[in-house]
């Protein structure tokens, strides 16, 4: 029997991808749960189209995150915390600090796209990457200095 995954099956196949299955383990499991539906010439046409609208919106998600990209350039972001004379700094600069300076540069990045490839405890530059696509991915500088 032919079905229409649905969702992703482990073992199975992915969401909209067409899969051969025992019929008693369709009608019965499948389908009922609404992980499947039958394979008939018409579906088969509605997830042709569904797969087709959802790659170009896809797509315009991918150009739009490589424009921000561009715009972020090679700014380097200045984040201003307190620090010792030895220039270890009073606790760590986080991932909400560096998304609020970006928002302050015009640029509304979400904190939990933000990755620091080390943790940032003493004055200095440090490099952040910016996650804004899953194709996409944005390093930016990051100077810490006394304030």
């Amino acid at each position: 029997m032919e079905i229409i995954l649905k969702e992703d099956i482990a073992g199975l196949g992915y969401k909209n991808d067409i899969v051969d299955v025992k019929p008693g383990y369709g009608r019965n499991y499948l389908i009922p749960r609404g992980l499947a539906i039958a394979a008939t010439e018409s579906n088969k046409k509605i997830i042709a189209e569904n797969v087709r609208q959802a790659a170009h919106k896809a797509e315009k998600i991918k150009r739009e995150a490589q424009e921000l990209a561009d715009r972020i350039g090679d700014l380097v972001i200045q984040i201003v915390t307190k620090a010792g004379e030895s220039g270890k700094i009073f606790g760590a600069v986080t991932t909400t600090q560096l998304s609020e300076a970006l928002k302050e540069k015009g640029f509304d990045i979400d904190r939990k796209k933000i990755v620091f490839k080390s943790e940032i405890k003493m004055l200095g530059q440090y490099t952040a990457v910016l996650d804004l696509h899953k194709e996409v991915k944005k390093e930016v500088a990051v100077e810490v200095v006394a304030g």
